[in-house]
């Protein structure tokens, strides 16, 4: 095979950076403790760490009593004076950006701070890891003999606010935009629709490698590329397309209508990333686990999610496999012991490998049958297997006990292939949500607490239609997916 000059410089720069993953790999305690004595340091003389007395920390048991675990509204007034130009708060340098983020659990805005040391060292590291791993695994890649797109969001009247991935690509170095597709300009513009006609009409006639984003948003490109062009699928336009780089949301639902789109099949590989930053990539071909990176200045602590006692707090060296943890960190952006609110399961210890479960504001406990974001997925993808259905999205509620009528879960899903017996899919579904979780189990023995699930079948361009109507177009913003109220279903059907 031919490499192309570039292709080979930057495939001799992965293999250099694989030795730091291998050193990391091998010396998880002393990797992570060194970053805790390394933060504490740092921001001992800030109006945090006096107030909490970092000067005094020798070891994690004494962080761990002095400093308490909060999450963004506990963080707020803090944030808020670091918004407004203060130094030394959280932090010894100013934060520079602020990635602008609602999440799943709440509509309030959330801005977290992003530091330049923050940036280079998870952000951007967390992407030259990403190739690094790629390439580890493909060792014959070309994907530097192309381009890259990558579906990014935008700004909000400043270059100091918006989503991180807008703020990732205003400051990368040109090496790296220069292989980025389309311009810069393009990339970041805040009108949606406007910004997939343009990337649509440019990115078409270039030869495109790789591509980065969120599923959903990525397949409306496709979708526009292709209506455009009349071309039958995608590699059509783009024959030396081999990887999509995804994460933010469960790809499962999305998985069959890449495939369509691109028949010939491509390379998938996962990361796990968000505004507070850069945690986690897929390391291993085939595989929806991934490396847990240690060294991209966060200190992680795990709480049990079953109990979600702040006490039971745990470092990386005592975790356990199988055990639904909910994520605490410390960073560099200054961030201390801060709830992100994902809840994760480890599958390995050495390496440290990780599956993302959900969110601890995400489940239904409606009834006391605790089925979180995993359940769901799992239970879904069985029942699309078995009815020969996909879907594009979905959301799913409780429908609250009316007199003598029992409880039920509502699934609002928007079909791609809508299966031909739905009795079928609800059935299926039911079966393994059982199957997956004891406490549903229980529920719905002989329909004692809950009545089967019910599908509601949602017309196509539903949840694209509905995240439009709330300005939520392009952004990294999710459907909300799992819900202990119906204050979302009563804004989608008003």
């Amino acid at each position: 095979m031919i490499f192309s000059f570039k292709n080979r410089v930057f495939l001799w720069a992965m293999r250099r950076r694989m030795r730091r993953i291998d050193f990391v790999n091998n010396n998880p305690r002393e990797v992570q403790e060194r970053w805790l004595h390394q933060l504490i340091a740092t921001a001992k003389n800030t109006q945090w760490g006096k107030k909490h007395n970092y000067s005094s920390i020798k070891d994690y048991q004494k962080f761990k009593e002095l400093v308490p675990i909060s999450n963004y509204d506990e963080f707020s007034l803090e944030i808020q004076k670091v918004k407004n130009g203060d130094s030394n708060i959280l932090w010894p340098t100013k934060s520079k950006w602020f990635a602008k983020s609602s999440g799943t659990s709440s509509s309030k805005s959330k801005f977290i701070p992003i530091t330049q040391a923050s940036l280079i060292d998870c952000h951007f590291k967390g992407g030259k890891d990403m190739l690094t791993l790629y390439c580890h695994n493909f060792p014959e890649t070309q994907i530097y003999s192309g381009k890259s797109i990558t579906m990014g969001g935008s700004f909000e009247n400043t270059k100091k606010e918006g989503d991180l991935s807008a703020i990732i690509l205003e400051q990368l170095p040109n090496w790296v935009t220069s292989h980025q597709t389309p311009n810069k300009e393009i990339r970041l513009m805040n009108d949606f629709e406007k910004k997939i006609e343009l990337m649509a009409e440019v990115t078409a006639k270039e030869n495109v490698t790789n591509i980065s984003g969120v599923p959903s948003w990525t397949l409306i490109l496709f979708q526009k590329i292709l209506k455009n062009t009349g071309a039958k699928n995608m590699h059509e336009i783009w024959p030396n397309l081999e990887v999509y780089m995804h994460g933010g949301i469960n790809f499962s639902p999305y998985k069959s209508q890449f495939e369509k789109m691109l028949p010939h099949g491509i390379n998938y590989l996962e990361i796990y990333n968000a505004s507070e930053g850069s945690f986690g990539i897929q390391d291993q071909k085939n595989s929806d686990e991934m490396l847990l990176m240690l060294d991209y200045g966060i200190f992680y602590e795990f709480i049990p999610a079953k109990s979600m006692s702040y006490k039971k707090a745990i470092p990386i060296w005592e975790v356990e496999k199988g055990i639904n943890y909910a994520i605490v960190i410390s960073t560099n952006a200054g961030l201390w012991r801060y709830l992100i609110g994902d809840t994760i399961v480890f599958t390995s210890t050495d390496p440290y490998r990780i599956k993302i479960t959900g969110r601890t504001s995400q489940f239904i406990n409606a009834f006391g049958e605790e089925v979180i974001m995993d359940n769901a997925i799992k239970a879904l993808k069985h029942a699309c297997k078995k009815s020969n259905a996909s879907i594009t999205d979905y959301t799913v509620a409780p429908l609250f006990m009316d007199n003598e009528k029992k409880g039920a879960h509502e699934w609002y899903i928007e079909f791609l292939n809508e299966p031909k017996e739905m009795k079928l899919f609800q059935d299926e579904l039911d079966k393994e949500l059982q199957k997956l979780n004891s406490d549903y189990e229980a529920k719905r023995y002989k329909n004692m607490a809950l009545n089967p699930p019910i599908i509601k079948s949602l017309q196509k361009g539903f949840f694209y239609n509905w995240m439009k109507s709330n300005q939520k177009l392009g952004r990294q913003f999710k459907v909300p997916r799992l819900n202990n109220d119906r204050s979302i279903i009563n804004s989608m059907f008003p």
